[in-house]
């Protein structure tokens, strides 16, 4: 999303969001309109002759009298209007709600109709329609930022609603939550903001539509959003969103729509999986995201830029995507039908509607000139494609003039019907999915469910304790030398703290997208619960790492290094103390801190992230012992040589030999060594593995004998000369019915003395002869608990396509014959068995 490309530009949105902020929505009442409708589908009415709005950030449905409405086919608010309900079929909620949908289309003039393609919608309060605020956010709990969201500034006069709500759950940021690899720790967070977001719409203060989650796949280290996203494996991230999106959108007992009709399944708010696709650059050495051309092989697309979001769409049924600023393969992503209508809606299937990150459409005629195209032609373009939503009003403002143009298809998507670019019926299919889509959230009708939340469902202490709960969950102990951690409060006494951080304001430790805390503890007030604060103390804990003035939206970094004088302060603390210190990093992207981690007067090494408000006391709860640490990196974190070897904008995740390019992510990089690599985490306890399975095989059954090649390594050819290339190198996942498993028992044994949550990784590993491959891949993860002096064991199903298959250079799914490996690994305990896989023609 775009909320905080500059300073300049954030100043301009805030300016301009003021202009929205002085009263409820008032509608003018027009008596006679169910009357004055004279054709069904076709009512034109001249703009001139609509009555005006007055709008307001408020997105709960309010009428003239400022009461606040909780659903818009509500007889009173109606009547407030001068309008008959039950003259309006899109009100009776016995219709199926295509036939309703199709209704209030069917009212609306086309002038009405564009006005309602933006994220500012403004309604046809004519016909009953209120206007409506799209843009919320909720990356990690009900977030300030979008104009469909309100909070009342402590002290200060209700800007809505019957009572003022000045916070809401600040979890921590997605990095954090991807380290605990606990999925059902995210659906948890999913549910609980979902019922803030609903308390607060029910309050009037809030919407039912949420910009959420982020799901790019962080390809390079010095992204400035990887905190936002769960990481750098597309499995791990598409995990991620099913189980948020499921959270934040599922009905309990609601699994399925009437009649089986998934476009009519209840949801309790809607989600967006963005920014779709290949979206991993914001500003590096003048490649901004506003024109940057994503040139990706389809293989890569497949294999890793599209993974996530098909599985958030298909598995977790998220009702929106948001399609990105960037170009790919010369294309914008906004206009690109093939990624769209076919690939989102088509092949996936989505129930929903689409929509573009803010001010992605007017970027393709301003900052890309993409073929020379007119606001009406690039409007045209976009919703030809599949785009149903525009958000605009964010920074782009006109050039002549300073002022703000507003979404471009609310703008110029009347004039491209007139020129003939576009036709209505393809602003109705527009329509029709934002309004099936607001149907199911329960904006008619109201969810009754729902309907009673309210401010005392907002800050719960259940809510604090869960946000506590996923910060301690993914805090990740980088190093412990001689087993300094856990401290003794009851033996020190006192502790030194050092370091920017320890006093951190919350915008430091929530990091972007979010609302005011219920409540912030600092690092020093979490570790003043256990010990006193001593600059004499002879322990010392530093605070450090970076903040969004070095990697945020619109910013990559420049390097993966501490601030300098953080480093020069981190050893002269070192030198001082007469123990060994202890380094806490506050970050969302990896840090190159080789200088401390091998130093011996530097003994522990905590990465915090960005832990949210309850962050300062989860971290002092890790530090004495209170929690063990069971995080695990969801990044690899390189030495900052890495950036030296690759640019940025090379888009290749495998190996590139001719330019030295050691390739991408764990599943792909051959370089020299890493500082620490994807899935590392300590324990204050030892675990290590056992498996009773030595191998299997498994004989798929290939229809019709259609098999696909394979691309061999040189070597491997040599040894196929004296005996033939496999009959059947191997099949098309998407050509097989896929119900092969192979199921193995592992046990989790703690060795120590301290009781601890083991995040286990189950990792395959193609074939050696198959080239091209990845190294290894996830294939399952799961948190477990193990008692100290106990075993576990945890049974694990793979689908053999989906865990064994690899993506071939024709970007076809396919399983490869031969033996693979299951490989669970952590640190220097790992198992793993031959998987044997034959093709039956």
């Amino acid at each position: 999303m775009a909320a905080a490309a500059s300073s300049s530009r954030l100043l301009l949105f805030l300016a301009a969001s003021l202009l929205y902020c002085g009263s409820t929505v008032v509608v003018v009442p027009v008596a006679s309109a169910a009357s004055s409708r004279t054709t069904h589908h076709h009512n034109h009415h001249p703009a001139a002759l609509l009555p005006s709005t007055v709008t307001s950030p408020n997105t709960t449905v309010a009428a003239t009298g400022g009461k606040v409405y909780t659903k818009v086919c509500d007889a009173a608010r109606f009547a407030e209007l001068g309008l008959d309900m039950p003259s309006f079929p899109y009100c009776n909620a016995s219709l199926p709600y295509a036939e309703r949908v199709r209704d209030l289309i069917g009212w609306m003039t086309v002038e009405e109709k564009v006005r309602n393609l933006g994220d500012l919608s403004a309604g046809a309060p004519r016909v009953g329609l209120p206007p409506y605020r799209w843009w919320a956010e909720a990356l990690h709990g009900v977030a300030s930022t979008g104009p469909a969201t309100l909070f009342d500034d402590v002290g200060a006069t209700n800007h809505s609603g019957r009572v003022a709500v000045n916070n809401a759950t600040v979890f921590a940021n997605v990095i954090n939550s991807a380290a605990s690899f606990n999925e059902t720790l995210w659906k948890a967070i999913g549910q609980a903001v979902s019922t803030e977001a609903r308390a607060m719409y029910n309050l009037g203060k809030g919407g039912l539509t949420y910009w959420s989650p982020n799901i790019n796949v962080v390809r390079d280290p010095r992204w400035g959003r990887a905190l936002e996203t769960p990481g750098e494996d597309p499995y791990v991230v598409g995990r991620y969103a099913v189980n948020f999106v499921r959270g934040m959108q599922d009905v309990p007992g609601h699994d399925a729509g009437a009649g089986g009709d998934p476009f009519s399944r209840p949801i309790k708010t809607s989600t967006c999986c963005k920014h779709y696709a290949a979206y991993d650059l914001d500003n590096w050495r003048n490649h901004t995201r506003f024109d940057y051309d994503a040139r990706v092989t389809e293989r890569d697309m497949v294999e890793t830029f599209l993974r996530p979001f098909e599985m958030c769409v298909r598995e977790g049924d998220a009702s929106s995507v948001m399609c990105s600023f960037n170009l790919v393969n010369g294309v914008p992503a906004c206009t690109d039908a093939r990624l769209l209508s076919q690939t989102v809606r088509g092949d996936w299937g989505l129930h929903g509607y689409i929509v573009s990150d803010c001010d992605a459409v007017q970027v393709i005629t301003e900052d890309v000139r993409w073929l020379n195209l007119t606001g009406a032609e690039a409007s045209a373009a976009a919703i030809r494609a599949g785009l149903d939503l525009d958000c605009g009003q964010s920074w782009k403002v006109r050039k002549d003039d300073g002022k703000m143009v507003g979404d471009f298809l609310s703008n110029f998507s009347l004039a491209a019907v007139v020129q003939g670019k576009i036709r209505e019926s393809d602003i109705d299919n527009a329509l029709r999915n934002q309004f099936m889509t607001l149907m199911r959230v329960g904006y008619f009708d109201d969810i009754p469910q729902y309907a009673s939340l309210n401010e005392t469902d907002i800050c719960t202490a259940e809510h604090k304790s869960l946000a506590l709960d996923g910060a301690r969950q993914g805090i990740v102990l980088l190093k412990n030398h001689g087993n300094l951690l856990p401290l003794d409060a009851n033996k020190i006494r006192a502790v030194a703290m050092h370091g920017p951080h320890v006093r951190a304001p919350e915008r430091v430790m929530d990091a972007g997208y979010t609302g005011p805390p219920c409540r912030y503890v600092t690092p020093r007030e979490g570790i003043s619960k256990h010990v006193k604060i001593s600059h004499h103390a002879k322990t010392t804990i530093y605070v450090g790492g970076i903040n969004l003035h070095i990697e945020m939206e619109g910013n990559d970094r420049e390097d993966l290094l501490l601030p300098k004088n953080q480093t020069e302060e981190v050893l002269r603390a070192a030198a001082a103390s007469p123990n060994p210190i202890i380094l806490v990093l506050l970050s969302g992207g990896g840090l190159d801190v080789s200088f401390a981690h091998n130093h011996p007067k530097i003994g522990a090494i905590v990465w915090a992230g960005y832990p949210g408000g309850e962050g300062g006391t989860a971290i002092a709860d890790v530090i004495f012992g209170r929690y063990n640490p069971g995080g695990r990196l969801p990044l690899t974190w390189y030495k900052n040589k890495y950036i030296e070897q690759i640019p940025m904008t090379s888009m290749e995740l495998r190996p590139v030999t001719k330019h030295g390019y050691p390739g991408r992510t764990y599943k792909f990089y051959s370089g020299p060594e890493v500082l620490y690599p994807f899935g590392y985490g300590l324990s204050y306890t030892k675990f290590r593995y056992e498996t009773s399975c030595n191998g299997t095989t498994v004989t798929m059954p290939v229809a019709g004998g259609h098999c696909k090649g394979l691309s061999y390594r040189p070597s491997a050819l040599s040894s196929f000369a004296s005996s033939a290339l496999p009959s059947c190198q191997a099949i098309n996942v998407d050509g097989h019915a896929c119900e092969e498993t192979v199921s193995f028992n592992v046990g989790v044994i703690n060795g120590g003395s301290r009781d601890g949550a083991h995040a286990m990784l189950v990792y395959t590993v193609p074939p050696p002869e198959v080239a091209d491959t990845p190294i290894k891949q996830v294939a399952a993860f799961r948190r477990v608990f193990v008692p100290a002096g106990s075993t576990v064991t945890e049974k694990f199903t793979l689908n053999v396509c989906r865990a064994f298959g690899i993506v071939e250079r024709t970007a076809y799914k396919v399983v490869p014959s031969g033996v693979s490996t299951v490989l669970v690994q952590n640190g220097d305990s790992s198992v793993s068995f031959p998987v044997k896989i034959d093709f039956s023609v």
